[in-house]
């Protein structure tokens, strides 16, 4: 697994390099790079990278990977799922990133997109040693806020969005249940970040 973060970053980055590489102003180009701290309490982890190229005012693009086992309060949501043993990760997840900021780009308010593809791994209490996996398609618009409270360029970005899921491969069932799959899922979370 951290291999594969390894070269999914070091990709990003190259590309980023050679796509921004074409750009002339005198604005310079901007790395920021993000985590989402609550990934990590919930046994994964978040990896996003931002770039707002040289030429751009207001736009910031990126690419993430995230893991995390979701708590009961995600899952129960569906109260089609609700108290029936059901144990769900997100085992990976790679996702594209566009975000609009209203004044300037890494700055207060902004509205933003996501889209990806989410690999989940459930098992279910009721049935031991069993599991399923399956892949969503995840397209979720959000909005949120970048905070910058110190002369250096930490920040703290809650935000929250709508996603839209279906599923796109794999299988969501065990034995005769079925986890069922929300086609809207409500998210909200706090990243913290540093621009280079």
């Amino acid at each position: 697994m951290k291999n594969k973060i390894k070269i999914f970053v070091i990709a990003t980055l190259a590309i980023v390099s050679i796509v921004t590489s074409g750009l002339k102003s005198q604005d310079k180009t901007t790395f920021s790079i993000e985590t989402d701290p609550s990934t990590f309490v919930f046994k994964g982890y978040a990896v996003h990278i931002r770039i707002k190229p040289a030429a751009s005012h207001h736009y910031v693009l990126g690419v993430g990977s995230y893991a995390l086992d979701l708590p009961s309060l995600m899952v129960d949501i569906n109260t089609k799922n609700k108290g029936k043993g059901w144990d769900v990760r997100i085992n990976d997840a790679y996702s594209l990133f566009g975000e609009y900021y209203f004044e300037e780009a890494n700055h207060n308010w902004f509205i933003g997109l996501q889209i990806g593809i989410q690999n989940y791994k459930n098992s279910n209490s009721n049935i031991q040693n069993q599991e399923t996996k399956y892949s969503n398609l995840l397209l979720m618009p959000s909005i949120g806020y970048n905070w910058q409270p110190f002369e250096f360029p930490l920040y703290f970005k809650p935000w929250l969005g709508i996603g839209y899921t279906t599923k796109i491969s794999g299988s969501n069932t065990i034995a005769n249940l079925e986890y069922n799959i929300s086609p809207l899922i409500p998210f909200v979370t706090l990243h913290i970040g540093y621009t280079f």
